[in-house]
């Protein structure tokens, strides 16, 4: 059986990862009843492979015979402000979320070289999901509120594939 430590170390994550899964959901559907569908699908899709990687989490823990501990997740807002600071707000929540991770690395490290693996894994993966969001919202800052390249941005983000490379 996994370490007391390890086992609430993943729960943890498991919980950040559960709470990325309905943030992302409710910001998408913000965003479509804003009819920026474009965008509601993008973040659709990220809560969705937020849910993935809780579910890696939990398969791991079972698979090492640890215990889930699934908690109760925060009421999300259901108003996000324009899709700047919606996006903005991605890429502070990936930013919690990176840091997370590293601090779950550092120490788990220390107690369980195995756990290590999956642990540094998603950490690599949070180099990608900072820079979406930043790039996001780096040009949402550029297109300052323009219609026009708003809708071009809703446009270009709604073309985003799942992980499986299909809608």
């Amino acid at each position: 059986m996994v370490k007391e430590e390890v086992q609430q170390l993943l729960n943890q994550l498991i919980q950040i990862e559960h709470i990325s899964t309905t943030l992302y959901l409710a910001m998408s559907a913000y965003l479509d009843r804003k009819n920026y569908t474009g965008m509601a699908r993008w973040l659709r899709l990220q809560s969705e492979e937020e849910r993935t990687h809780m579910l890696t989490l939990i398969d791991y823990l079972t698979g090492k015979d640890g215990i889930v501990k699934l908690s109760d997740v925060p009421q999300q807002p259901s108003d996000f402000g324009t899709p700047l600071e919606t996006f903005k707000r991605v890429l502070e929540h990936e930013q919690y979320v990176t840091n997370a991770y590293r601090q779950a690395y550092d120490y788990i490290t220390q107690v369980d070289p195995q756990t290590t693996v999956i642990v540094l894994e998603f950490l690599r993966e949070q180099i990608d999901e900072e820079a979406q969001a930043l790039t996001i919202e780096e040009r949402l800052k550029l297109a300052n509120n323009n219609p026009s390249a708003l809708l071009l941005m809703d446009q270009e983000l709604g073309q985003r594939q799942n992980a499986g490379g299909t809608a």
